[in-house]
């Protein structure tokens, strides 16, 4: 019986600590105290110190008995008492900083839950002497827990949200180099066929001047379409594309180029971050391609895969419910869809396919 007590004691104790299942019980996280800035954070943990330092000063970090005597001796019971609580303390703050130092966004409520087990701890076996960690002293280091979760959280999704603007400015270095080669190669052409016009000109040779009239009139709106392009920020590819091989067939990726060939795009998402080329489904142009795939990311905004990072354009989707959805809102700009993915390289490699895990459902 004694053994059972104390299994169901540990039990009652033992704190959860496995950071994915809190993760999945967790879901997407939430600030504790939701501050713009990671800055903010460390401004706030600051001045959570300068009170922690105001409460350990004024004698209100860690409470005790005052009426202590030791051999009769009020004075001598005093320093017992003073001792033994800067002993309580020091073992107290000593948690808490392992608290703070190892805590990860996902594991505050954890950590959280050991510093009161801590301070439950410290209140049994001070309790002959009334030694206790104070409520508000408690409060503001339970509070730095919970504050330097949220600091992480949103120190990494600024980094996410830099590395997602370094993308995109990347990816706009290179449609805009794209399209300054191609209007410098269209004047290249434009020359050569004016200086031939020239001559054609001086031989008197109508029929062909004609024909290279018409060539010129064809480069000339060639130039203007690509000056077209360049000023329009919007204009560009939708397209529609997936990877059986890395991530199932049921998660596709719905993204935007302004690349004048569309296809070096997909050809850069097939690169050495996964194991095989990335298959096309569809290649839409379209004068507000920016729109177009907002739309469609709202279309599927339940179906992301990560939920938290917007800029991961990835959805638990299957190419044909997405046709479906072009169908319905792109209208004459869908011509060609391919539902089958043709996956050559993993089918050439012998595998078979891994089912995609669906979003999870809402409790």
């Amino acid at each position: 019986m004694q053994a059972r007590r104390e299994v169901e004691e540990a039990r009652h104790q033992l704190v959860v600590t496995d950071e994915e299942l809190i993760l999945q019980e967790a879901g997407i996280y939430r600030y504790h105290h939701p501050l713009q800035y990671a800055e903010q954070y460390k401004d706030r943990l600051a001045k959570l110190k300068d009170q922690m330092k105001l409460l350990t000063r004024n004698r209100q970090a860690v409470l005790a008995a005052t009426s202590w005597t030791v051999n009769g001796s009020a004075r001598q019971g005093m320093t017992m008492v003073r001792d033994f609580s800067k002993l309580m303390l020091r073992a107290y703050n000593a948690e808490a900083d392992n608290c703070v130092r190892t805590v990860r966004p996902h594991t505050v409520d954890s950590a959280a839950q050991r510093l009161d087990k801590t301070r439950d701890t410290i209140a049994r076996l001070g309790a002959t002497m009334f030694i206790r960690i104070g409520d508000a002293y408690h409060a503001l280091r339970v509070d730095e827990i919970r504050l330097t979760g949220d600091y992480l959280a949103k120190r990494e999704e600024e980094k996410e949200q830099a590395r997602a603007e370094r993308e995109r400015q990347r990816e706009e270095d290179a449609a805009r180099r794209e399209l300054e080669r191609e209007t410098q190669r269209l004047r290249r052409e434009h020359d050569h066929y004016a200086t031939a016009l020239a001559r054609l000109h001086a031989a008197g040779d109508s029929a062909a001047v004609a024909e290279m009239e018409a060539k010129l009139r064809e480069i000339d709106e060639a130039i203007r379409g690509v000056q077209d392009r360049a000023a329009n920020i919007r204009a560009g590819y939708v397209y529609v594309i997936s990877n059986i091989g890395a991530f199932g067939p049921n998660m596709i990726k719905i993204g935007m180029t302004r690349r004048l060939e569309p296809m070096d795009r997909v050809r850069e998402l097939g690169d050495a971050s996964v194991p095989f080329r990335f298959d096309v489904h569809a290649l839409i142009f379209s004068h507000d391609a920016v729109g177009l795939e907002n739309r469609l990311h709202t279309e599927f905004t339940t179906q992301r895969v990560n939920r938290v990072n917007t800029h991961r354009e990835f959805f638990y989707a299957t190419p044909a419910e997405v046709r479906q959805t072009l169908a319905r809102i792109a209208g004459q700009h869908l011509i060609e869809y391919r539902d089958q993915p043709e996956a050559l390289e993993w089918r050439a490699s012998g595998q078979h396919p891994t089912p995609t895990p669906g979003p999870r459902q809402s409790a």
